[in-house]
């Protein structure tokens, strides 16, 4: 990789804007993950924090501003409501380098723990099989269940569903991680198991964006921390300064809602 590229944020977001309908959920956010960065997403229910996620990985088209991947804008075609991205090529490649990891999981129920794992490689990459099948058992363990690659979806935890389904993001080789709520759907001992692999992965210095309800984990991760509000940023920084000082009325309300930290 050139050192030009990696000058660049992996993924940058300039002036967003996103409604359905009438109703404005995004109103000209900005943000920026550089290599090795973990930004984290606090904010309350329908502040637009899952939508912004969405919107970096072109699962939700947004009507005004810029997505940048590595320094290349997304082309687009049409404006306003009627905005699209314009190549198909280039909406698949920023895909498969930015993983996503969803609040439930989305594994697939028909196929084994380790197919799951291989099958955006093979189908999506043409990646090698032999390769592919190698990668996902060693990311399996990465995540600590290598011993689960035969079993099936149902035949495991919630915790452990969500740990195949980061290893499945693994297994793309991702220039980043996006977590959309990774532990919300899980019960509080489960949840330790996710938090466990993200800290992990963050000492690593994997670059990822994670939306999360767990500040405990935003401020114990993160190296930048932003906090959303109504579709806008209303503060954003270090976690230190997020959570140890937070400047806004409305971030010190939310946060001694979210049972502050002792």
């Amino acid at each position: 990789m050139s050192q030009t590229q990696d000058a660049h944020p992996v993924i940058q977001i300039k002036n967003l804007h996103k409604a359905y309908g009438d109703l404005g959920v995004l109103k000209g956010v900005d943000i920026s993950a550089k290599r090795g960065d973990v930004v984290t997403l606090i904010g309350s229910s329908g502040s637009g924090k899952s939508t912004l996620l969405r919107c970096c990985n072109l699962l939700e088209d947004s009507q005004q501003g810029e997505i940048l991947f590595k320094g290349e804008p997304v082309t687009w075609r049409g404006t306003g409501r009627n905005r699209r991205p314009a190549d198909q090529g280039q909406v698949l490649r920023i895909r498969t380098n930015l993983s996503m990891v969803f609040q439930q999981f989305n594994l697939w129920a028909h196929m084994s723990i380790l197919q799951n794992v291989m099958e955006a490689p093979l189908t999506v990459m043409k990646r090698d099989r032999d390769e592919v099948e190698a990668s996902a058992r060693q990311y399996l363990e990465k995540v600590g269940i290598g011993d689960k690659c035969d079993v099936y979806p149902a035949q495991l935890s919630g915790g452990q569903q969500q740990r195949a389904a980061i290893a499945r993001g693994l297994c793309m080789e991702p220039e980043a991680l996006l977590f959309d709520e990774p532990t919300s759907a899980l019960d509080p001992e489960l949840e330790q198991e996710v938090v466990k692999v993200i800290k992990d992965l963050a000492a690593e210095g994997r670059t990822m964006i994670i939306v999360t309800h767990d500040m405990k984990l935003a401020a114990d991760v993160s190296d930048h921390t932003v906090f959303l509000h109504k579709g806008l940023i209303e503060e954003q920084g270090p976690p230190s300064d997020v959570f140890g000082a937070p400047k806004s009325e409305r971030l010190r309300g939310f946060l001694s809602a979210t049972h502050p930290m002792t």
